[in-house]
């Protein structure tokens, strides 16, 4: 299907997501493994200074979002800050970035179903890992091939649990801390300067703690990708925005903040990865909860599985939008009478079905080598996300009505950043050989690029006049 010409019926996304709902899709992807049980290590290089790395990578996240937002708000076009790439940076930087970020999904959608299997051990521990993550693969498929309207219903739901379960956490960790409760004298903040002091391994520690952290705020750009699909564009994207930048800097920061104050670093660091002695089951073990470690597996299980049902929502979206655009089969481009991409979304469980293959063959090294791919690839598109909101806003201006503060230089302060944390993800021990793989992808999709689509890749202007539309349509119906 040529880019140029108008998209066909059977083409086409349907436009019937809430703004409640894309806030809740965009938090269903940044609150998963990464707060909940992935913090270990990262305390580990850090100390009670975990507290500065989650304060930058929430700065640095709600920066990502904000321009990715603003853009969105302005073009909630097919394909989001990928589309936008394309037309304002160039075919090929379009190309890497939508690709890339659809990589991404894939796997991040098969490193969630990974925990969703290990928390199923916990109830059964003879349950083989592959089992939990087939299973409930499947469970996601159901959820996605429905209408776009019941599948923002139903994360939706499961971002709510989460999002309650932690506004507990950080309510009962609060108290702990400072006031106490019924037999728990407060705790006060002394752990935060014991062993070793606040920062005991310095600043770097901080510095090379950010590729890791950093994993934990995958998906903040996806309100560009469920934009294209938004009843309200320009008022949802600038509502979803402003929700997903505050409240994501609140949970982390509180909840590192909760976690260090409570309970000794040292300690600490060694939570990665078991539920027993995760920080949520360790703060609620102190008010005497009842079956506390069920409890908190569940809640886990939930946010595991909430991430991996909007990272497969996003990949079916970037390859629907790949495969529109002449990157990707054109046959891939087709929808169901429900405006559903399914054979999009199929193509994207790949990284479900590379989970599997790593669960049967490499268990215990599944979850760290496709996080460190994951993060070679999320560092790229973040970096294009931002090329492109600089090169967006020499042209556009103030045009969007939400705009990220500080504009094109903060955007460059951000990238610069971003650099420093690559850096960082070479340097940590056994990064090297899975980020050297990331790099060896990006040659090979140079490659196709030059090769293959080159030629016959152009901006999608027709997406861009829809976009145009559905938000002319919208503001003039509140008016």
């Amino acid at each position: 299907m040529a880019s140029t010409s108008a998209p066909a019926e059977s083409n086409q996304l349907k436009r019937s997501l809430s703004h409640g709902q894309m806030t809740m899709i965009v938090l269903g992807s940044a609150l998963g493994t990464g707060l909940f049980l992935g913090s270990g290590s990262a305390i580990a290089l850090t100390g009670p200074a975990i507290i500065i790395s989650y304060a930058i990578g929430s700065l640095l996240a709600a920066i990502i979002g904000g321009s990715a937002g603003e853009m969105a708000v302005r073009y909630p076009v097919r394909g989001g800050f990928g589309s936008i790439a394309t037309r304002y940076l160039g075919p090929y930087a379009g190309f890497l970035t939508r690709w890339a970020y659809w990589t991404a999904t894939c796997a991040i959608t098969g490193i969630e179903l990974i925990a969703v299997g290990s928390y199923l051990s916990f109830w059964w521990p003879d349950l083989p890992l592959w089992v939990g993550i087939v299973v409930f693969g499947v469970l996601i498929i159901a959820l996605n091939i429905r209408s776009v309207k019941y599948f923002g219903a139903m994360e939706f739901f499961l971002s709510s649990i989460k999002v309650f379960a932690l506004l507990l956490f950080i309510v009962v960790g609060l108290c702990l801390v400072f006031f106490g409760l019924p037999g728990h004298a407060a705790s006060g903040v002394s752990n935060l300067t014991n062993d070793g002091g606040f920062m005991p391994g310095g600043f770097t520690s901080v510095w090379l703690s950010l590729a890791i952290v950093m994993f934990s705020f995958g998906g903040v750009e996806m309100i560009s990708i469920s934009a294209a699909e938004a009843e309200d564009p320009a008022r949802s994207v600038r509502t979803s925005a402003k929700a997903m930048m505050w409240r994501l800097a609140t949970f982390y920061v509180l909840s590192m903040f909760i976690v260090v104050s409570l309970i000794p670093w040292q300690q600490a660091a060694g939570l990665e990865g078991t539920v027993a002695t995760s920080p949520f089951v360790m703060v609620f073990a102190q008010v005497g909860v009842p079956a506390i470690a069920s409890i908190t597996n569940f809640v886990v299980l939930i946010a595991a599985l909430s991430a991996a049902n909007a990272n497969l929502y996003a990949g079916s979206r970037l390859m629907h939008s790949l495969a529109s655009d002449r990157m990707a089969p054109s046959s891939l481009a087709q929808t169901s009478s429900a405006g559903i991409p399914v054979r999009a979304m199929l193509v994207s469980l790949s990284g479900v079905v590379l989970a599997v293959l790593l669960a049967i063959f490499l268990p215990k090294a599944a979850f760290g080598v496709m996080m460190t791919l994951v993060m070679v690839c999320a560092l790229t598109v973040w970096v294009l996300i931002l090329l492109a909101y600089i090169a967006f806003k020499k042209v556009e201006g103030n045009s969007a009505p939400f705009r990220l503060w500080g504009g094109r230089v903060t955007a460059g302060v951000a990238i610069l950043v971003l650099f420093a944390i690559w850096v960082a993800l070479f340097k940590l021990d056994g990064n090297g050989v899975p980020a050297t793989v990331g790099v060896v992808y990006f040659v090979l999709l140079t490659i196709i690029y030059f090769a293959v689509v080159k030629n016959v890749l152009t901006v999608d202007e027709d997406a861009f006049a829809e976009a145009q539309r559905a938000t002319e349509h919208y503001e003039s119906d509140r008016k």
